[in-house]
């Protein structure tokens, strides 16, 4: 009921209370996560964030007007509706993503099982679905009921306000030696001692392998255990009108995934930036005969949901990226007209003249790329230090890294100050992309629904505007090679990376597994464990040949560059035994072999088709990782050398602890604002 009620007021663009937040100005996005229901006590939250303290009590206000108003006037019905149909809808899709279905059901039922309740209740829900559907159909005072019960009348409730220092750093820096100092000087010397030796033993223990008797207690799998070929995904191309599709024979039970792609490679690089955006408008700004709100209300309602989904890949034997925009659309195969409907009416009649609304939309992605500096800093980092070196990088980095960041900064005031600017490169962007010579239909189904669902799909496709196509080529944009980013933040993210197939490698599919094994074993050791890093990676494409390492989370900086830069000698003297080798080769097996669900079979099955990889390119990838050697190792040493010796380097971090670190960075580091 509550996840239900959960979606209602929140789940979508046009939910009654999301709506009233964003629509008052106060704030650029929402704060909090709505429902928490994995705990003993759940709990409801919302907000705004990037408000001005002295509006806190009108963001309240808010919040409970909107709440009393739907008390007494309750709920829209298609709201509702909407809510039904997309909760039953995931309920029944039982969508796991990369978890496989069983271990995500064990997670599932620790929900109430935690908590001395029923293991199972979570997972079976068609008893409570029918009883809460049935509530709901038995008018609209239910929800109102709950809604005054559980928001309006609980007195279990806080305001909470988070509001920033930029002093708070240097102030808790302070402090922290003010404290150590004094407990310095409280310390005899036998005291003193003591710490240096255990300080000493910690070291020698994180430094010292494990004993061979405790490694062989774990559970192994052998080499004879796995698959030597690849699995296979079906895949027909085919064509309707003059666009192109991919068809996916895959048991689905009965639910239709269709994804229809847009070639950027149509677009000018300065209207990169805007894809993101112009994928949510989509979605989310109404048509020539419904607002947004009812658009909204509408896929949730017929649909098992539509979103924008950005891809970008390097591709095999080209410098050039496959780079396409996506809608990514799936619904019961009975509701495959109703879906093709939406997609006609959001591609041919999309409204992209409410400012106000495209603001709302601007501020919303604004607010989420600054929330995503810190816990996801090595994505940026990652991205930045990868477009120097491929097409596809960069084209990620222009939609979702720093440079994003900074166009949305930049976009802020281009609403107020040249709406009718902005929407006219709206408008050219529309009628570039939407053009069915270059937009290619990804369809996974089995084969007996997909008889039903074709014609409607060609009808679709028929309906899409022809024309010319061209493809446009793009001049990436030249960042500085070494760059500090500074945040507010108390921690660091440091990457540095190259070019190897530049620096004269040619790939051999034992690097995948010599890159898993330096993230588990050398950087996991000297980094994390050693460093006191959440984390560090090593990351290598190996359709662009780009390598980078990067941490997590870093107290540290010339430290950890320190220890990307020995990797080299690592691979050189490193004592691998055939268990440890074993190991990484089946980790690497497991990666290849991730699981997917039937959409993301089709989905990849298209990736390989876009990339140029080959089944015979991915079954050469397979041999090559189940006959790595440790002189594979030794070899790669070389590559690895060339990244410490002419790799690039990016830090994001605050801007104390990279001034201080800057003697020891290369020459030429400069120092960018990020935030």
């Amino acid at each position: 009921t509550f996840r239900m009620l959960n979606y209602m007021l929140l789940g979508m663009p046009a939910s009654p209370l999301r709506k009233a937040l964003i629509d008052s100005g106060l704030g650029e996005d929402l704060a909090g996560g709505g429902l928490e229901d994995e705990l003993r006590h759940m709990y409801f939250s919302t907000g705004l964030k990037g408000i001005n303290i002295s509006d806190a009590a009108r963001v309240e206000t808010v919040i409970w007007e909107t709440l009393t108003r739907l008390v007494k006037e309750g709920l829209d019905p298609l709201t509702i509706e909407a809510a039904i149909n997309t909760i039953e809808f995931r309920l029944r899709e039982n969508h796991s993503g990369s978890y496989p279905r069983g271990l995500l059901l064990l997670l599932r039922s620790l929900i109430s099982w935690l908590y001395g309740g029923d293991p199972v209740a979570p997972i079976a829900f068609e008893a409570p679905l029918s009883a809460v559907k049935a509530k709901l159909a038995s008018g609209r005072s239910f929800l109102s009921s709950l809604i005054e019960r559980f928001f309006l009348e609980n007195p279990h409730r806080t305001i909470l306000i988070l509001e920033p220092d930029p002093a708070l750093s240097a102030r808790e820096e302070v402090e922290e030696q003010k404290r150590l100092m004094t407990a310095r000087a409280s310390m005899t010397p036998e005291e003193l001692a003591a710490v240096v030796t255990a300080k000493r033993e910690l070291t020698e223990r994180q430094q010292t392998p494990d004993p061979p008797e405790a490694l062989a207690a774990i559970p192994m799998l052998r080499l004879s255990d796995l698959e030597r070929k690849n699995k296979t995904i079906p895949l027909t191309p085919m064509e309707r009108h003059g666009a192109g599709i991919l068809y996916h024979d895959l048991f689905t039970n009965g639910i239709l995934y269709l994804d229809l792609g847009f070639n950027l490679h149509g677009l000018p690089q300065q209207s990169l930036p805007f894809v993101r955006l112009f994928g949510r408008a989509l979605l989310e700004m109404g048509t020539e005969t419904e607002d947004f709100v009812s658009l909204t209300q509408r896929i949730s309602r017929k649909t098992g949901g539509i979103v924008s989904k950005s891809f970008n890949s390097a591709v095999s034997g080209s410098r050039e990226a496959a780079s396409w925009l996506f809608l990514r659309a799936k619904a019961m195969k009975e509701q495959a007209g109703e879906l093709l409907a939406i997609l006609r009416d959001v591609l041919l009649t999309v409204r992209l003249d409410n400012r106000d609304r495209f603001r709302q939309m601007v501020l919303e992605e604004k607010a989420r790329q600054e929330e995503r500096l810190v816990p996801e800093g090595h994505h940026f980092v990652n991205l930045r230090l990868r477009s120097h070196f491929s097409e596809a990088d960069w084209v990620s980095e222009q939609m979702q890294g720093v440079s994003y960041l900074a166009f949305l900064q930049g976009l802020t005031l281009e609403v107020e100050n040249d709406w009718p600017g902005l929407l006219t490169r709206l408008e050219e962007l529309r009628r570039a992309l939407i053009n069915r010579r270059s937009v290619l239909t990804n369809i996974t189904v089995d084969e007996g629904n997909w008889r039903e669902v074709e014609p409607r799909v060609a009808e679709f496709l028929g309906l899409l505007p022809a024309a010319s196509t061209t493809t446009v080529s793009w001049s990436p944009d030249a960042f500085p090679g070494c760059e500090g980013l500074t945040i507010p933040a108390q921690v660091n993210f440091v990457g540095k990376g190259a070019n190897l197939y530049d620096l004269g490698y040619r790939f051999h599919g034992s690097a995948k597994v010599i890159t898993r094994y330096l993230r588990t074993a050398w950087l996991w050791e000297r980094i994390r464990v050693q460093g006191g890093a959440y984390g560090a990676f090593c990351l290598f494409g190996h359709l662009s040949g780009v390598l980078t390492f990067v941490s997590y989370r870093d107290p540290n900086l010339l430290k950890t560059l320190e220890a990307f830069d020995q990797t080299a000698g690592f691979l050189r003297t490193v004592e691998l035994n055939d268990d440890e080798l074993t190991k990484s080769i089946i980790g690497t097996i497991g990666d290849i072999d991730t699981y997917l669900l039937p959409d993301a079979k089709g989905f990849t099955s298209m990736v390989w088709h876009l990339t140029g990889e080959t089944r015979e390119a991915r079954q050469r990838l397979r041999d090559e990782v189940l006959g790595t050697t440790v002189g594979d190792f030794r070899s790669f040493a070389d590559a690895i050398q060339g990244v410490a010796e002419r790799g690039l380097v990016k830090v994001l971090g605050s801007e104390g602890a990279i001034q201080a670190a800057a003697p020891g960075l290369p020459c030429g580091f400069q120092m960018v604002k990020v935030l």
